[in-house]
């Protein structure tokens, strides 16, 4: 399967994003409002992604620092080198990406401009469909169906 499939399989209204001026507890506000783990930072609207923050980072930070880092600017915490996708990517590659980073979210651009975004659970819960076609294929010929 490739990211463009997981995407319109997606029941989502689209990718959470603020500003990078945008202080951490906003961010984490709006996290644990969603139920999200991850928010996009962009200063455009969301068509370019300047950087990312996560769960992780912001519990990183309040380990180091303590409640104060809560008033920072999500630019301060946020992962600016960004891992990206295309949709043409497929599940195999993303997959092997996030593990390779160690990170759980990928923006996909296609033409320069942020189009979604994919997490691991999105990718796991494409391969396992595409193995479950797989064994009934196999299954179905193995049968003689």
């Amino acid at each position: 399967m490739i990211v463009s499939q997981i995407l319109k399989s997606k029941a989502t209204g689209g990718v959470f994003t603020l500003t990078s001026y945008a202080n951490v507890a906003d961010a984490a506000a709006i996290m644990s409002d969603m139920r999200i783990g991850t928010i996009v930072i962009s200063d455009d609207g969301g068509a370019t992604p300047a950087g990312i923050l996560s769960e992780r980072d912001i519990v990183r930070e309040l380990g180091k620092q303590g409640p104060s880092c809560m008033s920072r600017l999500v630019s301060d915490m946020m992962t600016s080198k960004l891992v990206t996708c295309g949709p043409s990517d497929t599940t195999d590659s993303v997959l092997a990406k996030m593990t390779e980073g160690r990170f759980r979210h990928m923006p996909v651009i296609d033409n320069g401009k942020m189009v979604g975004l994919i997490s691991i659970g999105d990718a796991v819960k494409a391969r396992l469909s595409e193995l479950a076609a797989e064994r009934d294929a196999l299954t179905g010929m193995v049968m003689g169906h």
